[in-house]
């Protein structure tokens, strides 16, 4: 699925971030930037050992924030490292997940990137809902696309069909002028 938001696109694919041939991938990382389990797991495995290290010149950082690395043997050229919430220990959490949305396309435009894929932060053992995810995550992005920006085209990838479902009706919603 595809929405225009300005003179960009934001696109739905369901699918393994990993995979994906953009300027940027989004890491769902922990604030010491250690790829440990599911997407930042991914990304190490299949990016290599060249990510953690350049990972560990740029951490710890807080939630909210976000930093860029190279992306190894990535599709990729770059992965931007975003520290999504924790349900329950860092609040507001809302703010924290559209920071962390906001600060890595802040990132994807200094560096001069024209395209950028998100998972959907938080919503793994951060437990972050990811109905709440897809509504923080896509009006942050929509927001953004609206005002000056190089990025032509922000993909959320979604790993499962049921993620994918919750991000498609959220996006329909917006589409349609629910916003």
């Amino acid at each position: 699925m595809q929405s225009r938001v300005g003179r960009s696109t934001i696109e739905l694919v369901q699918g393994d971030i990993t995979e994906l041939d953009t300027d940027a991938i989004v890491n769902a990382a922990n604030a010491q930037l250690q790829l440990g389990g599911g997407v930042a797991g991914a990304i190490r495995r299949k990016g290599g050992p060249a990510i953690q290290a350049e990972c560990d010149s740029h951490g710890p950082i807080r939630v909210g924030e976000a930093a860029i690395t190279s992306g190894g043997n990535l599709k990729a050229r770059r992965v931007i490292h975003a520290v999504g919430p924790q349900m329950g220990i860092d609040t507001p959490e809302d703010k924290l997940l559209a920071d962390a949305t906001l600060n890595s396309l802040k990132l994807a435009d200094k560096h001069g990137l024209k395209s950028i894929a998100f998972p959907a932060i938080s919503t793994g053992i951060f437990g972050y809902p990811i109905q709440r995810c897809a509504t923080v995550m896509l009006t942050t992005a929509m927001g953004y696309l609206r005002g000056p920006t190089g990025l032509e085209r922000v993909v959320f990838c979604l790993y499962t069909a049921a993620d994918y479902a919750v991000f498609e009706a959220e996006l329909g919603k917006h589409a349609s002028g629910g916003d």
